[in-house]
Order: C-alpha cells, then sequence, then structure tokens
C-alpha cells in the first residue's frame, strides 16, 4: 500500500507536524509495510523526521508522479479548505485532490476543519470536488453543517483530530531539568493576532500574579519563530521571571513539557490537543470557533475570544486559580472525555483507511 499525504506540512507549525506524525504512526501500525509519501514545504527535513519519502509540494510534476504511483490520496487534517487567512489554500488542496480525480485514485478528506469559506467561486469548488471524493471525514459538527450547506451531498462522519490518537506515553525531555524549573509549572501557548484590545498585556498581568503566588511560567511556542517572538513579547510585558521553550525543540520535547506542567494557558488550538492528551488540565482563549469546540468536548474553560473585550487579567487568573485548586477532580474529567475520544480516533481511523484501500 502506497499512500500520498497532503496538508500544510513542512511549516514548522507543532500542530500540524503532529497531525502528520499521528497519521504515519497510525498507519505503519495499521499496515507496517505500508509506503508513505508526504507533500511538504521541507521535504529533506520532512523525510528526515519521520522516515517517509517526501516531495515539493510546490512542484507538480513530482506531485503528479507520486499520485500517479500510489493507491490513493489522504488530505487533512487541519484547517485546509478555508479562505480566511489567504485565498491560495482552498485551490492548492483540491488542486491536489483534482490530480488524484483524475488519475482515478480515491481520495480521504480526513479530520478537517471547514471553514470559513466566503468567496462563492471557492464555495463551488469544494463541493464539485468533496462530491467527488471516496470518503469524507471532519473533526467537528460545525464542519459537517458547513459542508451540507455548501451542497456536498457525500455521507460526512465527525472524527476526533489525528493528534487525540496519539500515543505520547513514552515523550521524554531533559530540558525542564537542564533549566532547573520548579513545580507548579503553568505552560503558556499564545499566537499573533489581530486584536483591538492588548491581549498580551492581559495575560502577562495575570502570569505576573500566577508568578506572585509561586508558579514557574514556561512559554512553550508552536509555530517556531513566529510564536517565539509572541512569546517573548508577552515575556517582556511581565514583571516577573518566565523561561521559554526554545522552538527548536522537538515535538515530542514540546508535548513532553506540557504534560509536566500543571496547567496551560492557550491560544493555539493545537496546544490545547498536547494538553488534553497529557491529561493536563487547560484555559483557553479561543480566536476560532475550532478552540472554543475542542475545549467544549474536553470540559475545560474558554474564558474569552481575541476579536471581542469580553475578558480581562483577572478573569483569566480566577479560571486559573479554580482549576488548580481541584486538580485532581480536573484531571479525572479530562481523563474521561480524552480516552473515549482517542478510542474514537484509532477506530475511525482503521475503519477509514480498510474501507479505501482495501486490497491495495
Amino acid at each position: 500500500m502506497h499512500i500520498v499525504l497532503s496538508g500544510y506540512y513542512g511549516f514548522d507549525n507543532d500542530g500540524d507536524e503532529a497531525i502528520l506524525y499521528a497519521i504515519i504512526q497510525a498507519l505503519k501500525q495499521f499496515k507496517p509495510d505500508a509506503r508513505i509519501t508526504v507533500l511538504s514545504n521541507d521535504p529533506e527535513a520532512t523525510s528526515k523526521s519521520y522516515g517517509v519519502q517526501a516531495v515539493n509540494r510546490w512542484r507538480p510534476r513530482e506531485i503528479y508522479a507520486a499520485i500517479r504511483q500510489s493507491n490513493g490520496l489522504l488530505s487533512g487534517g487541519g484547517s485546509l479548505l478555508q479562505d480566511h487567512t489567504g485565498i491560495r489554500s482552498i485551490p492548492y488542496y483540491t488542486g491536489i485532490m483534482k490530480v488524484a480525480q483524475w488519475l482515478k485514485k480515491p481520495v480521504f478528506v480526513y479530520a478537517q476543519g471547514m471553514g470559513p469559506i466566503q468567496r462563492r467561486h471557492n464555495q463551488w469548488i469544494v463541493k464539485r470536488v468533496l462530491n467527488n471524493a471516496s470518503q469524507v471525514t471532519v473533526r467537528d459538527a460545525a464542519s459537517m453543517n458547513l459542508l451540507k450547506q455548501l451542497g456536498v451531498s457525500r455521507p460526512i462522519q465527525v472524527v476526533p483530530d489525528p493528534v487525540i490518537g496519539l500515543d505520547c506515553t513514552a515523550f521524554k525531555n531533559e530540558w525542564l531539568e537542564i533549566n532547573q524549573v520548579a513545580s507548579p509549572i503553568i505552560a503558556v501557548s499564545v499566537r499573533d493576532w489581530p486584536a483591538a484590545m492588548d491581549f498580551k498585556k492581559r495575560i502577562a498581568l495575570c502570569l505576573d500574579q500566577l508568578a506572585n503566588d509561586g508558579n514557574t511560567i514556561i512559554f512553550v511556542p508552536m509555530h517556531g519563530k513566529l510564536d517565539e517572538a509572541v512569546s517573548e513579547q508577552t515575556a517582556t510585558l511581565m514583571e516577573q521571571k518566565s523561561y521559554l521553550v526554545p522552538s527548536s525543540l522537538s515535538l515530542k520535547e514540546k508535548i513532553s513539557i506540557i504534560g509536566c506542567a500543571d496547567l496551560l494557558i492557550g491560544i493555539r488550538l493545537h496546544a490545547l490537543i498536547f494538553s488534553a492528551i497529557t491529561n493536563t488540565p487547560f484555559v483557553a482563549i479561543s480566536y476560532d470557533p475550532k478552540v472554543d469546540s475542542f475545549a467544549s468536548m474536553c470540559d475545560q474553560p474558554v474564558i474569552g475570544h481575541l476579536d471581542q473585550d469580553n475578558w480581562c487579567d483577572k478573569k483569566l487568573l480566577q479560571s486559573v486559580n479554580h482549576i488548580m485548586k481541584n486538580a485532581d477532580l480536573q484531571k479525572e474529567k479530562l481523563d474521561s472525555r480524552i480516552r473515549s475520544m482517542q478510542k474514537h480516533a484509532t477506530h475511525s481511523f482503521q475503519q477509514a483507511v480498510t474501507e479505501l484501500f482495501t486490497g491495495t
């Protein structure tokens, strides 16, 4: 079996790299001799990191050859089919799917978060291409409803984010010990956002109080130098000491560090997912409905939104302190929720791949 993987891979984004790693691990567990080719922005790094073949996602001839030689295309997960962050995402990813369909290869749309899709032409493209996909699965009900509104008539299944099925029990890090980081630890994941409010200042005020109360603050950047810069900006606004995890640390090390924390304050979706799969309670600050949806599934609080002036440092501090005071109960509640999602993630992936690539 030879499968081509298409997604936002090779861009130094830990969330998408975790998706890729989770899919590769699930495929290898399901079919150890599977041949995997990844369409990557950095083929050399992808191949070295995951032990798979990789081709340049911007070279049509390499893409065509890889798909032609494969048994099918898996597109996902992540938020690929949306036109909020740029005009090229939908034409690019549906174009890859269309190449596979021209070559009569099955296309598996896997665990994607759909939308927003605002341009009418993009709505038409998504409808046309996904109606010719072999299978379509999404990561939340809102994505399913959007596709139905667009006229996607194929059966659509809601499945967990691939990262939820990741077994991270063996992940380790030496960074905490090397830096002699003392417990209790508050991990923080921030990202840049064009908000009207100074959200970094609000977070910094809360973190100062948490540090005053004896907690160690650690920033964990999820998207390379971009999140590292925002983390540094937020730390600069603090009066108390904090730590910054190097963006160059491996995916496994970052997951391990979050797993060693007592709580995560997070904006990035996959920081919240890393927190959940390591049974670390979290408080979310939302920038997208996908954050609200995941927090709701985990029964963890969203204290406000970056696009709404509906929260402050005091509200954030109150939520963090409440969870910290009820840590055992919060961990038990989170563990119960995530175990159910992990079983679903594993089962749904294996079932879909079995049906899609039967006999290959």
